[in-house]
């Protein structure tokens, strides 16, 4: 039987090495033919951080990061760590346009990347905004708006002659002692930030999240404790550890108990079956859509999947028991949080009885204070009573060079205003509601999307639901969906909506339901379903109609 040993260390750098120290052959990261103990990890971050020393980073600047999953993200992550600077993770989705966005928002002195990836050649963008020079020094990037931009290190082969390769890199720390590392691991305390991590907005620019060491490790560990990690766990790690999903929750919660990651670079699902049955993966971390694909994959079978227990997920209920039917996530936990609340806030024991874990999104965890207020007024209010979901406790200390949006963003107690609706109930659980910005005010009465959506799904031939307020000249908003059908479907929208009306009351009902195909429904960079812009369709699609008149 597996002990739990709670880590005793404040910062992700003294973390690995006390991993290190514990467990040095024991495998930490599993990627292709590649295999590293938790010893060659902390080997690697040194030597990396000590050569980001040489190269002028000091404590506090922001070095990005944009990569894939690969095991030198993680290296690069603990060696920026351990020398007081911060991992600004940018999204291997963004557009050059989002990538200078991005490194100007922190204001990057280096930036660790891939070359290219899935078509955006990364390189490429950051040198054409460069101006050559006439120093006899190529590696001076010379960055019309990034004055502060020194750096720039290539995972992979540089195809530019101002970026530094990785083994090229990694020779610098020839020039750095062991004791000028230790000195600057040393005053790294627990309060120092070590994330800036960018959230997807659909309607603005994204917001740079930041989190601090000590708050990731007590988090991280307390998320693993609901899923009952141990050492013997082997985390399936295919969502993108640039995502808070990954790096603020997947990561510390399977590190912090010792656990090992198999690295997937990004999600496919055939490589996805093979990868859990071959290295025995006990942990999901992942959304329906994935989970979906595993399903409908022609791999696909129990049999392959039957070293899955636990993991974390958020869904409707349905979506929550597919994943468990489809995984063999016997144990799979439902969660509630946001990159602000460092991962989560809430999650459901893996001890849960199910209907717990489908329904609600379990109790806060250790640290953490949850509370529902009115929206208008922001009073607290009684349990079983709907309202903002806000938080205290584990939160962002604020986002990065923006101290308006932070402060328009707590409430005077301190707490979180998360934009979601919800209610404690009297067990004490926090059980989701919807966003409070989508919520649908038709005819005076509010409607949540999530509701309208969880009657629609439990129809046998729709695969995917999206429930939009979209204008309306009574009644202010008018309730419509939009639906994906399942492959073999003939289902019309007219079938649907009867569907509805006996199972919603009729100012839930939507009055329009449109079909289209997965192909069909708009997306934001980062592959979510992007509502605004779909919601934007639709009443474009009805702008002739006395409907939307």
């Amino acid at each position: 039987m597996s002990k739990i040993v709670r880590p005793v260390s404040n910062t992700l750098g003294d973390l690995l090495d006390e991993l290190a120290a514990r467990h040095p052959e024991k495998e930490a990261i599993v990627f292709g033919n590649h295999r590293i103990n938790y010893k060659n990890l902390k080997d690697k971050a040194n030597i990396l951080a000590c050569s980001l020393i040489d190269l002028g980073v000091k404590p506090g600047d922001r070095v990005a990061l944009l990569a894939p999953n690969r095991p030198e993200w993680i290296i690069a992550t603990f060696a920026i760590a351990k020398i007081g600077a911060i991992t600004s993770a940018i999204s291997t989705f963004s557009t050059p346009t989002e990538l200078s966005w991005t490194l100007k928002n922190c204001n990057a002195v280096a930036l660790i990347t891939v070359p290219s990836f899935k078509g955006n050649d990364f390189l490429k963008a950051i040198t054409n905004l460069s101006q050559k020079n006439s120093k006899e020094n190529s590696n001076d990037l010379n960055i019309d708006g990034f004055p502060n931009l020194k750096v720039l290190i290539s995972l992979d082969k540089a195809t530019d002659d101002r970026a530094i390769g990785w083994d090229d890199c990694m020779a610098y720390s020839k020039n750095i002692s062991v004791a000028a590392l230790q000195k600057r691991q040393k005053k790294v305390s627990k309060n120092d930030l070590c994330f800036i991590l960018y959230t997807s907005g659909s309607t603005a620019e994204p917001k740079g999240v930041t989190l601090a060491h000590g708050n990731v490790i007590a988090n991280g560990y307390d998320i693993g404790r609901r899923q009952n990690l141990s050492d013997q766990d082997i985390l399936w790690f295919a969502i993108p550890l640039f995502w808070s999903f990954g790096s603020a929750n997947a990561l510390p919660a399977i590190m912090t108990h010792s656990g090992s990651i198999v690295l997937q670079e990004s999600f496919e699902p055939a490589a996805a079956i093979e990868l859990i049955e071959k290295e025995r993966c006990t942990v999901f971390y992942g959304m329906v859509n994935m989970a979906r694909s595993i399903r409908e994959n022609d791999g696909w079978s129990l049999e392959k999947l039957k070293s899955m227990r636990t993991g974390l997920t958020i869904g409707l209920p349905e979506d929550i028991q597919m994943i468990i039917d489809t995984m063999s996530t016997s144990e799979l936990c439902n969660v509630y949080g946001s990159t602000e609340t460092y991962g989560n806030a809430s999650v459901c024991s893996s001890t849960d009885p199910i209907d717990l874990r489908l329904k609600s999104q379990g109790l806060p965890l250790p640290g953490m204070k949850i509370r529902v207020v009115d929206p208008e007024t922001k009073v607290p209010l009684s349990p079983e009573e709907i309202g903002e979901i806000t938080v205290a406790g584990y939160v962002t200390p604020g986002y990065f060079n923006a101290p308006e949006l932070t402060a328009q963003t707590f409430d005077k107690d301190g707490y979180f205003l998360t934009g979601d609706l919800g209610i404690i109930g009297k067990d004490g659980r926090v059980y989701f509601k919807g966003r409070l910005k989508e919520i649908i005010k038709t005819g005076g009465v509010n409607v949540s999307p999530l509701e309208v959506e969880g009657v629609i799904l439990k129809h046998p031939n729709v695969k995917q639901a999206f429930v939009l307020g979209v204008p309306h000249k009574q009644k202010t908003e008018a309730v419509t969906a939009v639906v994906e059908l399942n492959t073999t479907s003939k289902t019309n929208p007219s079938e649907i909506i009867t569907f509805c009306r006996n199972k919603l009351a009729s100012y839930k009902v939507p009055l329009s339901l449109f079909i289209r195909s997965n192909d069909e429904l708009p997306r934001t960079s980062t592959g979510k379903i992007n509502k605004p812009a779909l919601r934007q369709e639709i009443i474009e699609e009805l702008s002739t109609t006395e409907f939307t008149s």
